[in-house]
């Protein structure tokens, strides 16, 4: 049997980009983890959406694309019923979608503040 080779993870983060990019989550962020110490992931992915419908929306979304580029499914979905945050697993990639209350209670970006930040723009259609 081949070993499953997951995805590299500046791959697999511009995947999730795009999924949650395509439906117009704003205030897309990553923040690369890999220089802290004891992180639980390489990278997290962080974005906004402004209803519990939208944050169901970029969660199947961000599945979606991750799925068709590289078959590849979260190890954990957790979240969804209730709207306000939800969380999925990748392992080296965790993705966080929140209602803007929530981000800004929760504050990921300061709690986690010594990981350098990139910040993602909206890609322009044509």
């Amino acid at each position: 049997m081949k070993p499953i080779t997951p995805p590299p993870t500046e791959a697999l983060t511009q995947a999730i980009v795009e999924g949650l990019d395509a439906l117009k989550a704003h205030d897309i962020v990553s923040l690369d983890l890999r220089p802290l110490t004891h992180a639980i992931a390489s990278t997290f992915v962080i974005a906004s959406g402004t209803s519990r419908t939208q944050i169901e929306a970029l969660a199947r979304s961000v599945e979606k694309a991750t799925s068709e580029t590289f078959n590849e499914r979260p190890w954990g979905v957790h979240g969804l019923r209730g709207g306000d945050w939800v969380i999925l697993d990748y392992s080296d990639v965790v993705v966080h979608i929140f209602h803007d209350e929530s981000r800004a209670h929760y504050a990921l970006e300061e709690l986690w503040g010594d990981a350098p930040v990139h910040h993602h723009q909206p890609e322009e259609k044509a």
